[in-house]
């Protein structure tokens, strides 16, 4: 996978000058995936990276999650970052102020959660599945199941993909059931975008992330001639740059916005 901003390995700074939104995932994409969820933290590179970006007058960062609001605030304690969470539904901006849906979504989202109750209580019943309530979706998490339970986890999640009226989004070891039709990441994205009244229609966002839900709003910004990070090996977007892993994107993210490195930073010290 290539892009044009991207020669050699290497990725290309952009112009100076110009207004740009960055946007991240966080698990997998600013934390490391982890066995348990309740423990992820931002890696310590992409901690400094957020937080060296943020200061920079002309660039916009933003954290976008399917973690609850609340669940994400803490884990990205930096002043300055924009906060999504339910994968958009909900966002925190600088200085506190929330962003929600109004009580009509709130209550499409309970009736749904009613509708698939029952087939998730059926996933919750095989041995090491987690059933989580994100509030604006529902996550099946399977990396805990046996390999001899697996056989009747297929065909129950099978059922839950192919039912009527659901959006399923795929993750590592995870299926993810937004609790409204239109909720994604290419939603709350467009959200963000809107509030902020930033056209995004010359090529200047960037979006990292690494699982199913990330890859619908890189597509959504690569067909406005945006940049497109995928981290790991868990998707394929055409025309996304690959990076391995949270230092990677760190160190991607670094290359383009032109962050000072530790030795210009200690050299500026000095003289």
């Amino acid at each position: 996978m290539g892009n044009s901003r991207f020669r050699d390995g290497h990725v290309a700074k952009q112009t100076a000058g110009a207004r740009r939104l960055w946007v991240f995932d966080f698990d997998g994409t600013l934390s490391p995936l982890v066995p348990d969820r309740s423990v992820a933290t931002l890696h310590p590179a992409c901690r400094k990276m957020l937080t060296e970006l943020s200061a920079k007058p002309r660039e916009i960062v933003a954290v976008l999650s399917s973690r609850a609001l609340e669940d994400l605030v803490p884990r990205v304690p930096i002043p300055g970052v924009y906060l999504g969470g339910g994968s958009g539904l909900e966002w925190r901006l600088p200085g506190g102020v929330r962003l929600r849906p109004g009580r009509e979504s709130e209550r499409k989202a309970e009736k749904r959660r009613e509708e698939i109750f029952p087939l998730l209580e059926t996933l919750r019943a095989i041995p090491g599945v987690e059933v989580e309530d994100k509030r604006w979706s529902m996550a099946v998490h399977t990396r805990r199941v046996p390999r001899a339970a697996r056989g009747g986890l297929v065909p129950l999640l099978e059922a839950l993909r192919g039912r009527a009226g659901l959006r399923v989004f795929t993750g590592p070891e995870s299926t993810e059931v937004p609790l409204l039709v239109s909720a994604s990441k290419s939603f709350g994205l467009r959200t963000l975008c809107r509030h902020l009244e930033f056209d995004p229609s010359e090529g200047r966002v960037v979006y990292a992330g690494d699982d199913g839900n990330d890859a619908v709003a890189m597509r959504w910004v690569l067909a406005r001639n945006g940049v497109a990070l995928v981290v790991g090996d868990r998707i394929e977007v055409p025309g996304a740059t690959r990076l391995e892993d949270p230092p990677g994107l760190a160190t991607a993210v670094h290359k383009m916005a032109n962050l000072p490195s530790g030795r210009r930073k200690r050299e500026a010290a000095a003289g």
